[in-house]
């Protein structure tokens, strides 16, 4: 009888103690978990400018979003979310790229003539550059965010011009500094 108490009183304690049970976050924790998992995507050591991670956070939950080429980087992402104090669960939806030389090279190219274009090179100082190059069977997309409607437009024209691609989707962001 005593152990059946006792058990009775550990689950309603448990209970109690479950954020989400019955306590939706307040701004302020959704806030802190936003900037959380920010920060810690962005430290992953094998980010690169070749992959595109977002997320979404709803309440303690966190949905990943977004490409990489390697599955590892799938795999750490969700890992070092899953750490954040409030994550109660954590919905990986990043997809790996299919790896493929020739995406590969396209890759490359891609680099060159973005970051290497006069009006450009601002974006490739510092360790993330702000343009992501995603490239899938030929078909390029460019993710992140530029100082300028003018910049925006200079790197989807620069990325059409690159021999191998199929389309370029340009959802650049243009955000004021």
């Amino acid at each position: 009888m005593k152990h059946r108490l006792f058990l009775a009183a550990v689950a309603m304690l448990l209970a109690t103690l479950a954020p989400s049970a019955q306590n939706p976050p307040s701004d302020k924790a959704v806030q802190r978990i936003q900037k959380e998992v920010r920060h810690e995507l962005l430290m992953l050591p094998y980010l690169d400018v070749f992959d595109n991670l977002a997320y979404k956070v709803d309440g303690y939950n966190v949905t990943l979003l977004g490409q990489v080429t390697r599955p590892s980087l799938k795999n750490d992402a969700e890992n070092v979310v899953k750490k954040i104090e409030g994550v109660e669960k954590v919905d990986n939806q990043i997809e790996v790229l299919p790896p493929s030389p020739m995406d590969d090279q396209l890759r490359r190219r891609l680099y060159r003539a973005i970051y290497g274009f006069p009006s450009l090179q601002k974006y490739a100082l510092g360790v993330q550059q702000p343009i992501r190059i995603i490239v899938k069977g030929g078909n390029v997309t460019l993710e992140g965010v530029v100082d300028s409607e003018a910049d925006k437009n200079t790197a989807g024209i620069r990325a059409k011009t690159v021999s191998g691609t199929f389309g370029v989707t340009n959802n650049l962001q243009v955000v004021k500094s």
